[in-house]
C-alpha cells in the first residue's frame, strides 16, 4: 500500500532519507548542474513538472495535446505558480539549452514542445532517486521496478505532478519553506543543509551541523556569496538556523522544528510520487511486477 503524507511525516526514519535524497541529488547538479537547475527552486519545480506532465500526456491522434506555451501557461498560472512571461522565459532557455525541441504540427497554431533525450534522462534519475528514498522507509523496490520498466515514468510522472500542483499546501509552501524555495537556487540551499543534518544529535532543539564555508558553497551551487548570506539572513530571522558563535566563524545549527515542519512538506511531494508510481504499477502484468527478493538478482544481473 502507497504512503500516505501523515504516514510519511510520522516515519522515524523519514528525516534520515530526506538527508539521503539530499546527497544523492547533489550528485545530479554536481554532473549537469544547468539540468539540475531546472528543479533548483520551487517556481522551477512547477514549471518543469507541469512541463513533463504536459509532455507525457500528448495523444498522437490528438494535435492540441502535449506540451504547448498556451497549455503551460494556463497550467502554471491557474495556480499562480508563475507570470506568463516567466513561463515563455523557462520555455526560451529550455530551448536554448537544448532540454526541449519545438514540433511542427501542420494546421495548427500553436508550436508543440517534446523534452529531449538528456531531459528525460535526468527526470527518470529525479523520479527514481524518490523511489529510491522510499524503498528506504520500507524495503521496497520501487526503483528497480522503474529501471526495469522505465515506461512506468511516461505513466507516473504526470499523476504525481497532477497531485502536487493540485495540492494548495505544496503549491503555497508554509513562510519558513518559502524563504529557500521561492529563491533562485534555494532549493539546492536547503537541500545541502539537510543532507548535513542528523536528529539524533538534537540538542535543547536544534542540531548542529558544522561549519559552513558560504564562498564554496555559492560557488558549487552556480549562485553569488551575497545571495547566498542575504538567504542564510532571511532564514536566520524566521529561527530556521543560526551559529553557535559569530556568523562565518562558527559552527551552523539547525533549528529541529523547522526541519519537521520541511520534511511535513516534503511528505505532500513523496506521498504524490509514492501512490502516483503504484497506480502505473498496478498496469503491470503481475508476473512483471518485481518483488523485494528481486531486488538483489537485478542489482547484480
Amino acid at each position: 500500500m502507497a504512503f500516505t503524507a501523515e504516514s510519511l511525516a510520522a516515519h522515524p526514519a523519514f528525516i534520515g532519507v530526506l538527508g539521503h535524497l539530499a546527497r544523492g541529488l547533489r550528485s545530479v547538479h554536481d554532473e549537469t548542474p544547468r539540468l539540475a537547475r531546472a528543479l533548483a527552486s520551487h517556481q522551477r519545480w512547477l514549471l518543469s513538472q507541469a512541463a513533463f506532465a504536459l509532455h507525457f500526456e500528448h495523444d498522437p491522434d490528438d494535435p492540441g495535446s502535449g506540451l504547448t506555451t498556451v497549455r503551460l501557461k494556463e497550467m502554471i498560472t491557474g495556480i499562480g505558480g508563475a507570470s506568463r512571461n516567466t513561463v515563455l522565459n523557462y520555455l526560451d532557455e529550455m530551448v536554448s539549452y537544448r532540454f526541449a525541441r519545438y514540433v511542427d504540427v501542420p494546421g495548427r497554431r500553436y508550436r508543440r514542445l517534446e523534452i529531449t533525450e538528456k531531459t528525460y534522462a535526468g527526470m527518470m534519475r529525479w523520479f527514481v532517486a524518490n523511489l529510491m528514498a522510499l524503498d528506504g522507509l520500507d524495503g521496497g523496490c520501487r526503483a528497480v521496478t522503474m529501471t526495469a520498466h522505465p515506461h512506468l515514468l511516461r505513466l507516473a510522472q504526470p499523476v504525481a505532478a497532477r497531485a502536487c500542483l493540485d495540492d494548495p499546501l505544496w503549491c503555497d509552501p508554509p513562510p519558513r519553506i518559502a524563504a529557500f524555495l521561492w529563491t533562485e537556487s534555494g532549493g539546492l540551499v536547503v537541500d545541502e543543509l539537510v543532507a548535513r543534518t542528523d536528529p539524533e544529535k538534537e540538542r535543547d532543539g536544534r542540531i548542529e551541523i558544522g561549519r559552513i564555508d558560504a564562498r564554496r558553497m555559492a560557488e558549487q551551487l552556480m549562485m553569488s556569496r551575497t545571495h547566498l548570506q542575504r538567504l542564510f539572513k532571511r532564514a536566520e530571522l524566521l529561527g530556521c538556523l543560526g551559529w553557535t558563535g559569530p556568523p562565518r566563524a562558527s559552527a551552523m545549527w539547525f533549528a529541529s522544528d523547522f526541519l519537521r515542519e520541511y520534511a511535513g512538506w516534503q511528505a505532500v511531494k513523496f506521498a504524490a510520487v509514492d501512490q502516483a508510481f503504484a497506480k502505473a504499477l498496478a498496469t503491470l502484468p503481475v508476473d512483471l511486477a518485481l518483488s523485494p527478493q528481486s531486488d538483489d538478482v537485478l542489482r547484480t544481473g
